[in-house]
């Protein structure tokens, strides 16, 4: 991976807006239309997007997960949906809405079975369920279950992903291109009625998603861990965790995803962190100082996470007590998804200094909270990538002066 020993370099967390075409064409893919043509018009797509993001001043560049259907120009599950296209083993459950019940049955207890309602909408619930409050509502769709052995069916369509973000970035001179993967952690949070453990599911998506994470890297280009279940988990867990059962928890994930990523050169791996991207208080996170060292226990080479957003802004200040190690990199998000209000450049530049005055310049590519698409307007996501690379320059001119 590119570090930042010469400039800031920019990036962002996955997702970006898809043009309308390509909207229209998943919607009739999904809905069982046969499109003519739609391979090349893919790799197409791609070029655009990966010569815009160029042309934009982004350096790292990725394919805007562009393979990971959106059928409406807000609808931002393809980060993890995909993978259930990809996956047999799985049958679709109308009734299920999210796994539910999840708790910690004793102190002590690394073993949680499945999923609360999320406490910051219990907390806010006057304001989730107000379709006038701006707060992200609305009826979930119906999730997979798995009813049988899980195995990977998706290598068609990750090749094709790798070769139409290879000659992208090729045509448009990049060296360094990314594309996203689920974590095991996340892809396991559906309900299960074929294994016998929590802990054989994780073994179960480790496998699954090892063939994708290798295609990745055998295609010459980064790959990028999507895993927001490792601090998103926490709000979902009724009644609270204590902080120790809850990381004991946490680590059988990161030792799943270990092993899916063993042998893996983990200069080529970057991890994202969230605290799940939906519009709404937050007020029920888990603070980045109680997840940093079991985040940095997973094998990879940097690592991205929300630090624009007005609820973790503050928490720059956690590598004033965490040393990062060497030959590390982290990409924090200096614009945010979770606000229409495009970021001046010079905070922009601000926020990547605090972290470059901590870590080391080199060791700073400036990036998004979370994927941009599906999340704000198309024309606000491009402004926002827009002042990011803007703010790196002015970052880049004051701390090379």
């Amino acid at each position: 991976m590119l570090n930042s020993a010469e400039k800031i370099q920019t990036s962002h967390a996955g997702s970006l807006p898809r043009t309308p075409e390509l909207i229209e064409a998943n919607a009739a893919r999904v809905g069982g239309e046969e499109v003519a043509g739609f391979d090349d018009f893919l790799g197409e797509q791609v070029r655009d997007l990966v010569q815009r993001q160029v042309d934009t001043g982004i350096t790292v560049v990725g394919d805007g997960e562009y393979g990971k259907a959106m059928t409406s120009p807000m609808d931002f599950g393809a980060w993890w949906s995909y993978i259930f296209q990809r996956t047999a083993g799985l049958e679709l459950d109308e009734s299920a809405k999210w796994v539910t019940e999840r708790h910690i049955s004793e102190p002590g207890s690394t073993k949680l079975t499945g999923f609360a309602f999320r406490r910051d909408q219990q907390a806010f619930r006057e304001a989730y369920t107000d379709p006038t409050s701006g707060v992200m509502v609305g009826e979930a769709p119906a999730f997979p279950k798995v009813t049988g052995p899980l195995s990977y069916t998706g290598a068609e369509a990750i090749a094709a992903d790798a070769a139409h973000l290879k000659a992208a970035a090729d045509a448009a001179g990049v060296s360094d291109a990314f594309i996203t993967s689920l974590a095991p952690g996340s892809a396991s949070r559906i309900a299960n009625e074929y294994y016998g453990s929590d802990d054989e599911l994780l073994e179960a998506w480790a496998e699954v998603l090892r063939p994708e994470y290798q295609a990745i890297i055998d295609a010459g280009l980064i790959l990028q861990i999507d895993d927001p279940s490792i601090a998103e988990n926490f709000d979902q867990i009724e009644p609270e965790p204590a902080l120790e059962d809850y990381l004991a928890f946490t680590r059988v994930r990161v030792e799943a995803l270990n092993h899916a990523l063993r042998g893996l050169p983990t200069d080529r791996i970057r991890y994202h962190l969230c605290w799940g991207s939906w519009h709404g208080p937050h007020t029920t996170d888990l603070p980045m100082r109680d997840i940093i060292d079991t985040v940095l226990g997973v094998n990879a080479g940097a690592y991205t996470f929300e630090a624009g957003n007005v609820r973790h802004a503050h928490e720059y200040t956690v590598w004033d007590e965490v040393k990062l190690p060497e030959g590390k990199l982290i990409l924090p998000g200096v614009v945010s998804h979770a606000t229409n209000v495009v970021e001046h450049p010079e905070l922009v530049a601000q926020r990547i200094e605090r972290f470059a005055t901590r870590v080391g310049r080199e060791n700073v590519i400036a990036s998004t909270d979370c994927g941009l698409g599906g999340r704000v307007h198309a024309q606000i996501a491009w402004a926002k990538l827009d002042t990011l690379a803007k703010g790196a320059e002015l970052a880049t001119r004051r701390l090379w002066r």
